[in-house]
């Protein structure tokens, strides 16, 4: 009886995860276009003064892997970003499951994947966005992988909170901008997100 009872409560939950993302908004562009998934974009700053788009950088002693870090100069529209949604739709939706890379067009001096990952920075003590995690292969192996897209006001923030694994408790929080001790603009889970739009590179 309690192995028909949790298959119910797991049949249920995968039917209430599908529908909400069923019915999610599609995420929209400066244009106001649907993002497509695999197309290159640019993720800026809503609020303009403090820094452009964000791109790679080498915030460490190392070399690589490279962080996630905001442009310094606000002109700059950073390095084109790709969205892959853990779903087959074509849209990338609010509140899914995705994959964030920078271009596959873009050459680094890392021999790594340009993936978006989530790591405890040792320097800092923070958990911070850098490269060289996994694309696709959702589960537990790829937890830190995986961040989502949703609304902020009347704009956008970018989340941490995977729902990939049904057993994992993953840290969830919203990404923010933090500066370190070198002055580098580091992507991190913050109390402050950053409130961001997408234009189409």
């Amino acid at each position: 009886m309690k192995t028909s009872a949790l298959i119910l409560f797991l049949a249920l939950s995968s039917l209430v995860i599908g529908l909400t993302i069923a019915t999610s908004d599609p995420v929209l562009d400066i244009s106001g276009q649907e993002l497509q998934k695999g197309t290159d974009y640019y993720i800026l700053p809503v609020i303009r003064g403090s820094g452009g788009g964000l791109t790679l950088g080498s915030t460490g002693d190392e070399p690589c892997p490279l962080d996630v870090v905001q442009e310094p100069l606000e002109v700059s529209n950073g390095t084109p970003l790709t969205f892959l949604p853990v779903t087959n739709e074509g849209v990338v939706r609010e509140l899914t499951d995705l994959n964030i890379k920078f271009s596959d067009s873009i050459f680094t001096i890392c021999i790594q994947p340009t993936v978006w990952t989530l790591h405890t920075d040792e320097s800092t003590q923070k958990l911070t966005v850098t490269t060289g995690g996994v694309e696709g292969n959702p589960g537990q192996d790829t937890l830190s992988n995986w961040f989502r897209i949703e609304k902020y006001q009347d704009d956008y923030k970018l989340v941490f909170c995977p729902g990939v694994c049904d057993i994992c408790r993953p840290v969830c929080g919203d990404l923010g901008i933090f500066i370190d001790h070198a002055g580098n603009r580091r992507l991190a889970i913050r109390d402050e997100p950053f409130k961001v739009m997408f234009k189409r590179a």
